[in-house]
């Protein structure tokens, strides 16, 4: 095979090709993901050892020239940046071009990158491939290209909206996330990107997902703007019965916040990406928040839904103050949030939650399970959107749980009841602003898991313009501390339902009966 060099590309693409008609490149996928589910499970091939060994500097020296970009010279405002291999990123992967109906593989060009010094760039195969893609949009004006969607490594992909950083992730699939025989992580082998029209607002591509478990083909139709879109349509073939299968996975980090013990020697009053998870139930309609924690042992969470309406990890706590930390920025991060096309039935959204002993790991997954057994061999069909954007985006019509404090029940400011819990809610938004502070709101306040409630009030707090939800429980022997609650007025839901749940071995319970 040949090289071709097209100048509006900025790359270059074997002269091989396969000629497809509008719309068939998704049924091309579809096709290779179900031919891939009958035959056994093939490891992709690693790169070269002394890549893998990359120090995190010396990866980062490894650097794509923005004018080499994909489209570079082209009209539309869509760019592509292409990623090396190296460090994390283990295994190359095919990317293929689509454009006048042929579907042209697109070649390495080490000539594109830029290397922290010349031993690094001879040892670099002239054939290494390339690890996953950056798309770049005008999001600040004309004259400024910003990366906005990143995919690279297993099936995982970043996005981030106008006002937002990277923070996030969304990934193809979860497979057995939290159990104890291990997570499986599916990978995306290849990719097909659409030439973009020059007036196009939105980028789509396809991608083939593979894993000993399973294949599956996607489609990505992806929008940047003041909230950043992915409208996903994917086809999973499994091979083998899978005990965990998890849709439409985000994966987060929390490592403290205003409801857990600041770390020894932390001056930053909370650090995490996100901080609670959010569920709208479709049959009952109900609106519920669980805010996150950094456990000091795995925890997993089963939400009953059926016909799912959203979920996502939400960062309410989006002022720089409630950080301080103007490097990480995490006042900036983005929140994602799905939702599902058609009704999906009955399953479960699941909270997985890890330790963390910093900032650096993600220790939060979020996903939907479906609850009727999936069979090899059938096509199994999920389509929903993943929107990345700020805390407003799930667009809820209750007012919102604004914040969770925990603390001991059994001292001044906190109650006289040994081995008690003071828990304290602020809820704020919507119907509940239009109130004044003499209205009778009231709480139901119910523990879970055996858990006691000895006591609960609701008061105005003037100082905060919100309503603060007080409690007092207490936990059952060998059991977490477990509650949900919300506000009503005149017997109607004011708030979405707040549920929390403390581990026995967190430190406030850890010497309580």
């Amino acid at each position: 095979m040949k090289l071709a060099f097209l100048p509006a590309l900025g790359v270059s693409l074997l002269t091989f090709s396969v000629s497809v008609t509008a719309g068939t490149v998704r049924n091309t996928v579809v096709a290779k993901a179900e031919s891939l589910a009958r035959e056994n499970y093939q490891a992709p091939t690693e790169i070269p050892r002394f890549l893998r060994d990359l120090s995190y500097d010396q990866y980062q020296g490894i650097r794509f020239k923005p004018e080499s970009s994909l489209w570079q010279d082209a009209s539309s405002d869509f760019k592509v940046m292409l990623v090396p291999p190296g460090l994390f990123y283990t295994h190359p992967v095919k990317i293929n071009i689509v454009a006048d109906g042929e579907i042209k593989p697109l070649a390495f060009n080490k000539s594109s990158f830029t290397f922290p010094n010349s031993e690094v760039e001879q040892e670099i195969p002239a054939d290494l491939g390339y690890a996953g893609f950056k798309l770049t949009y005008p999001l600040e004006g004309k004259d400024t290209q910003n990366q906005f969607l990143v995919f690279a490594g297993a099936s995982y992909y970043r996005a981030v909206s106008r006002d937002t950083n990277f923070g996030i992730s969304g990934r193809g699939l979860a497979v057995n996330t939290g159990l104890p025989g291990g997570e499986e992580f599916p990978e995306f082998t290849e990719y097909w990107l659409e030439t973009p029209k020059a007036e196009a607002t939105s980028f789509t591509f396809h991608a083939l997902l593979d894993s000993p478990s399973m294949t599956g083909a996607y489609e990505f139709t992806v929008t940047p703007g003041d909230k950043t879109t992915l409208q996903v349509k994917s086809v999973v073939f499994l091979r083998t019965d899978v005990e965990l299968l998890g849709v439409a996975p985000l994966t987060s980090m929390f490592y403290y916040g205003e409801n857990t013990f600041r770390p020894h020697g932390e001056w930053r009053p909370e650090v995490h990406d996100s901080d609670g998870l959010l569920i709208h139930d479709g049959a009952s309609d109900e609106w519920l928040w669980r805010p996150l924690i950094n456990p000091t042992s795995l925890t997993t969470d089963y939400f009953a839904t059926e016909n799912v309406r959203g979920f996502g990890l939400i960062q309410r706590d989006d002022t720089f103050t409630q950080y301080m930390d103007k490097e990480a920025r995490y006042d900036t991060r983005p929140s994602a949030w799905v939702e599902p096309e058609g009704d999906w039935g009955k399953g479960n959204v699941v909270l997985v939650q890890l330790p963390t002993p910093n900032e650096t790991n993600d220790n939060i997954v979020a996903f939907w399970q479906p609850t009727k057994t999936l069979s090899p061999g059938e096509p199994q069909h999920f389509a929903y959107t993943t929107t990345f954007g700020n805390q407003h985006i799930p667009a809820e019509p209750l007012a919102r749980s604004l914040a969770t404090f925990v603390g001991d029940g059994s001292r001044v400011g906190g109650g006289d009841q040994e081995d008690a819990v003071r828990v304290i809610v602020d809820f704020a938004g919507q119907a509940l602003d239009k109130l004044g502070a003499e209205a009778p709101i009231v709480a139901s306040v119910t523990g879970l898991e055996d858990s006691e409630v000895l006591g609960h009030f609701v008061e105005y707090i003037e100082p905060l313009k919100q309503w603060r939800l007080s409690i007092l429980a207490r936990p059952a022997n060998d059991k977490p501390l477990a509650l949900r609650g919300y506000l009503q007025h005149e017997g109607s839901p004011l708030t979405e339902t707040w549920t929390y749940q403390l581990p026995r071995d967190t430190g406030l319970l850890s010497n309580k009966k």
